[in-house]
């Protein structure tokens, strides 16, 4: 689809939405370090990407700046030839299949289709974490208990891919990059605060997620019918 031309930065929009969304899937891979490591460095740690278009090539540059060991997979044979030929420790691997089978691998990012953790690759999935871009990555109810039950701990992705949506949305108020960035930087401490209730109330980080949002509709509907 064709970027609207209200939305192109010489009009005062936002334009391309992918450079913040990739920024807070780092932050989201930053917190789950965190939480799981202790540590929100991701130097030296092996991440893989499926999907390395708009959004994967921006969060290739942020990891590559971090010194992580990083291996990426597409169906583009174009868009990993552009990724390695810029950055050349850049590993690239056929596929998915053999992406998430990677040895040692500490972060899956899921950046292209939907329905990426299913019942074929969580069994066979040798990360620790998932934190990815891509809409929809669970590919039904369940498989967010199938993670934990691996001890594979999932960013769930409405919350770590929003900084797309905080960048488009800002230009209800004047577009500010900066500001923008600066509220999309705020992922890390939501998904820190999302992996805390989770573990909290015992329960997988996807469904803690849903709770603190349909708590928060909950208070704004409330909030309106009070005024």
């Amino acid at each position: 689809m064709p970027l609207d031309h209200r939305a192109l930065p010489e009009n005062g929009g936002a334009g391309d939405s992918s450079v913040l969304t990739a920024y807070g899937v780092y932050q989201g891979m930053r917190a789950s370090a965190q939480h799981l490591w202790g540590d929100p460095s991701l130097r030296a740690k092996r991440v893989g990407i499926a999907g390395v278009g708009k959004v994967g090539h921006h969060l290739v540059e942020h990891l590559v700046k971090e010194g992580a060991e990083v291996f990426v997979t597409d169906v583009r044979e174009e868009a990993v030839r552009r990724i390695t030929e810029r950055h050349r420790d850049v590993m690239a691997v056929k596929d998915t299949d053999e992406l998430i089978r990677v040895d040692g691998l500490g972060i899956y990012a899921p950046c292209a289709l939907g329905g990426a953790l299913n019942d074929d690759t969580v069994p066979v999935l040798t990360a620790e974490v998932v934190c990815g871009a891509a809409n929809n990555q669970l590919a039904h109810p369940g498989v967010e208990k199938d993670l934990a039950d691996r001890g594979i701990l999932y960013a769930p992705d409405y919350v770590v891919n929003a900084g797309g949506v905080i960048q488009v949305a800002d230009e209800l108020h004047g577009f500010d990059f900066e500001r923008c960035k600066a509220q999309a930087a705020k992922i890390f401490d939501t998904t820190l605060a999302i992996f805390a209730r989770a573990k909290e109330d015992g329960i997988p980080p996807a469904a803690a997620a849903d709770r603190i949002a349909e708590q928060r509709m909950h208070d704004a509907a409330m909030a309106r019918r009070s005024r």
